[in-house]
């Protein structure tokens, strides 16, 4: 085993530009116990990605005894075009391996009306994490909402939010409101 001793390694074409490869495939890069790495904010590449975050343009209505999927139609960001903001409102991996997934609600009472509420995150239209909760709603009250998981996903498998709502007097209505607290999103973990 030997030693290089350098200060700085550059490029042969001293230009800033070009490739310089450590190592060989198979191989690891080992950084010794107490020496840092410092990496410019930008410079990893394909970390946490794919990645995704939508939100709604509209107040979306839910209506009572309904599993509901939430239409969260404008994009923020999508790292790999995964996600469809148009037809399905979902994100589809394209890359196996554990993601985390997130939403947050507001939700908003068309009737003055308590609400029992059940809200899932579904993988292939399977429920993977749901929490219930019961919130009297009224036409000037607003309830937040936060869920998340870290799902096993294969490529081409999906997630989706879903909601219903259980009117405890009469059917009523709720509506999910459009601004930045009700979103949809996720990110790859780096493993």
């Amino acid at each position: 085993m030997s030693k290089l001793f350098v200060d700085e390694i550059v490029h042969q074409s001293s230009q800033g530009s070009g490739t310089i490869t450590i190592g060989a495939s198979g191989e690891t890069i080992s950084i010794p116990s107490g020496a840092t790495l410092t990496v410019p904010n930008g410079g990893l590449t394909g970390q946490n990605y794919p990645a995704f975050e939508a939100t709604l343009t509209s107040n979306q209505t839910i209506s009572n005894n309904t599993a509901t999927k939430v239409q969260f139609n404008d994009e923020i960001f999508d790292t790999n075009s995964n996600y469809d903001p148009t037809t399905n409102y979902r994100f589809t991996a394209s890359e196996s391996g554990k993601y985390f997934i997130y939403s947050s609600l507001t939700l908003a009472g068309v009737n003055n009306r308590e609400h029992e509420i059940y809200f899932a995150i579904r993988k292939n239209n399977s429920e993977v994490r749901r929490i219930i909760f019961s919130e009297d709603l009224t036409q000037s009250t607003c309830a937040g909402v936060n869920l998340s998981t870290i799902v096993s996903l294969s490529a081409t498998d999906y997630v989706e939010i879903f909601i219903t709502q259980a009117d405890y007097t009469t059917l009523g209505t709720m509506n999910v409101l459009n601004n930045i607290s009700s979103v949809f999103g996720g990110y790859k973990l780096i493993e």
